[in-house]
C-alpha cells in the first residue's frame, strides 16, 4: 500500500531530513512512526501524502510511483487520502460543517450526499452538535476532531495524521488514539507519527522508529 525505497528527503540549504528510508505498510495496517523531534517523522509523511517529493529513492501509495504522477494526478490521489497534520488549515469564516464539507464540495458529491456525509462524520467524532459553530469558538481538542472529520468525510482508504495527539491531556490523547485505531478496525490503513508512548502502548500497533532520518534497527 505504501512503500519507501531508499528514500532521501534532502532540503534546499542542505539539511537531510530522511537519509535512505526503506519500509512498506501493507494494506489495512496501522503504524506508528515515532522518534525524537527532527527525526523526520513529518517529512516521512508528506512524502507519503505526495505534498513533498524525494530528492531520491521512491515513494509508492497503491503501486503508483509519486515522482511520476503529475501534479493533476496527485490531486487525486490526496483526494482518497485522509489528511491530519499540525497546523490544522481549518477555515475560521465557515462553521464546522462547511470546514467538513469542503473535500466533497471540491469533488462535486451531490448536495444530498455531503450532507449524510458530513452529518456521519461529525457524530463520528463527536461534534455533530456543533456542526454551525466556527472553529474559534472551539478548543484546541474539538478543532483537533474536526480536523478528524474533515479527513475521513470522504472514507478514505488511507488515514495519514502527523501528531495527531500533540498539545493534548493524556486523557483526550487516548480518546483521539482509540478514534484512529476504531477506523482501521473497519479497513483504513493508518499511518501516524506521535510522542505519546502511554497511550501507543494501548494500540498495539506496529512502530517504526527514526533516527537522525534513518529507520532504527
Amino acid at each position: 500500500m505504501i512503500t519507501f525505497s531508499n528514500t532521501v528527503k534532502r532540503y534546499p540549504n542542505g539539511f537531510e531530513a530522511l537519509k535512505g528510508v526503506t519500509l512498506s505498510i501493507a494494506k489495512g495496517e496501522m503504524v506508528a512512526i515515532t522518534g525524537h523531534s527532527g527525526a523526520g517523522k513529518s517529512t516521512l509523511l508528506k512524502l507519503a501524502a505526495g505534498i513533498e517529493a524525494a530528492s531520491k529513492g521512491s515513494v509508492l501509495v497503491n503501486n503508483q510511483n509519486l515522482a511520476e504522477i503529475k501534479e493533476t494526478g496527485l490531486g487525486v490521489l490526496r483526494r482518497n487520502l485522509g489528511l491530519v497534520f499540525q497546523d490544522h488549515k481549518l477555515l475560521f469564516d465557515r462553521n464546522a460543517f462547511e470546514n467538513v464539507a469542503l473535500p466533497l464540495s471540491i469533488a462535486q458529491f451531490p448536495r444530498a450526499d455531503i450532507g449524510k456525509r458530513v452529518r456521519a462524520a461529525l457524530d463520528k467524532v463527536g461534534l455533530l452538535d456543533r456542526e454551525k459553530a466556527h472553529p474559534i469558538t472551539l478548543s484546541g481538542g474539538e478543532q483537533q476532531r474536526l480536523c478528524i472529520a474533515r479527513a475521513i468525510v470522504n472514507r478514505p482508504a488511507i488515514l495519514i495524521a502527523d501528531e495527531p495527539t500533540g498539545h493534548l491531556d493524556q486523557s483526550y490523547g487516548a480518546t483521539i488514539l482509540d478514534l484512529f485505531k476504531s477506523f482501521n478496525q473497519v479497513g483504513v490503513t493508518v499511518l501516524l507519527s506521535t510522542h505519546d508512548e502511554l497511550n501507543l502502548a494501548r494500540l498495539k500497533c506496529r512502530r517504526i522508529h527514526l533516527e537522525m532520518g534513518r529507520v532504527a534497527t
